[in-house]
This record gives structure tokens, sequence and C-alpha cells, in this order.
């Protein structure tokens, strides 16, 4: 019996030094992504932020709030892509019954009235998530995880609760690159949970370089 402790005990500690290495590795990662891709693609930021304020009325960022990992309160950075009263028209628009079933099914809506114009533009490119490298930055985000959620959100995770706050959010995720808005959302529950029970430097670059194709081939985007 002894001998089975000191195997499991050395298993273990092998375990948590593996996992330290690649979050260390992932992290060093993130950083050195997001600082070059930000200063790379400043000119870009610079014409979207140009091209907002000439299309709609209103400030150029969008901070939404989302649960981080151990359930820390984030602020997730987006480029606008609705107009300043997006929150009026929503709750008018949740007066309708079949609007209110598709939000509390996907919380989202499809040809939601409330994006601008080149906020669709932004949203089909997915030009829209690019501040987040911030949010990658800062620490609160990586650059591969489980996509951020709101708080109504997060009860559909029921007893995956726990273990999907566990690890820090990505700007992109298994479920961002298989699918993403043409999967239900127990599909997207699904996905998540998979990444998380198989983190991995493959499974995250695998994930890095499939998001880049899905995005350059418009798959999911909404």
């Amino acid at each position: 019996m002894s001998e089975l402790v000191v195997e499991l005990n050395r298993r273990y500690v092998d375990f948590e030094l593996r996992k330290k290495l690649y979050l260390s590795f992932k992290r060093l990662f993130d950083l050195t992504v997001s600082i070059i891709s930000v200063i790379v693609l400043l000119p870009v930021f610079l014409l979207i932020a140009l091209a907002i304020k000439i299309d709609s009325k209103g400030p150029v960022l969008y901070k939404h709030k989302r649960i981080g990992k151990n359930g820390k309160d984030i602020y997730l950075y987006k480029f606008r892509s609705m107009y300043i009263d997006s929150k009026e028209r929503l709750a008018e628009m949740l007066l309708d019954p079949k609007i209110k079933k598709e939000w509390n099914a996907n919380f989202k809506l499809e040809n939601d009235p409330r994006i601008t114009k080149i906020g669709n533009i932004l949203r089909k490119t997915s030009l829209d998530e690019l501040p987040q490298l911030l949010n990658i930055v800062k620490g609160d985000m990586s650059l591969v995880g489980p996509r951020p959620v709101i708080d109504d959100e997060i009860k559909k995770y029921k007893n995956n609760k726990d273990k999907f706050l566990s690890v820090t959010p990505g700007l992109t995720g298994w479920w961002a690159c298989n699918g993403r808005s043409c999967t239900t959302y127990d599909e997207r529950i699904a996905l998540e949970m998979y990444y998380i029970d198989n983190q991995s430097l493959k499974l995250d670059l695998k994930c890095f370089f499939k998001t880049i194709l899905a995005v350059l081939k418009r798959n999911g985007a909404v």
C-alpha cells in the first residue's frame, strides 16, 4: 500500500509540474502575441475607430461585464457595434414572446436591429473583438480558453459551473472555432467543457490556427 501511495504522489507532483509549466508558457505566449498584435494592428484600430464615429453617435469602445476566472468580474473590451440606446431597444423587443424565446435560448438575436451598419461588418469579420487583446495584456483573458459569459448564462452550466470558472476565459476557444453561432447553447457548453478537460499546448495551437481559418471563412460569425 505504501508503494502505491508513493507512486500516486509522484504522479500528482508530475501532473502539477506539467500544469504549472503549461500555464507559464501559455501566459508568456499570450503576452508576446497580444502586445505584438496591438502594435502591428494600431493603424487598423484607428481606421475602425474613425468608421465607428462616422457611422453613429457614441464611444468607439464598449465595455461589457462578464464573469472571469474564479468568478471574478471582468470588463471585456469591444469596438462598439450597437447603437447607444441598444438596452432600451432590447427591452422593447423582448415584449414580443417570439423574440424573448430566442433571446432566452441563445442570449443573442438573428438579424439584430440594434447593430449599426459598421457594427454588422465588424461582427461578420470578428474585428469587433480586437480590443480584447488589451484584456489579454491585463491578464483577465487568454488567447485561448472558454468564451467569458454573463451572469444569466453561467446558470446554464449547472454542475459544470465551478469547472468552467476554474480557467481563464479566452479571446477564442474550442466553441468559437467549431461553429460559434451555428451551434445550440447546449453544444456550446459541450465544446467549452471538452477544452477544459483536455487543455494542452497542442490543443491551444490547434484552436489558435483553426480560429484564423474560421475568421477568414467567416464561419459562425454574427
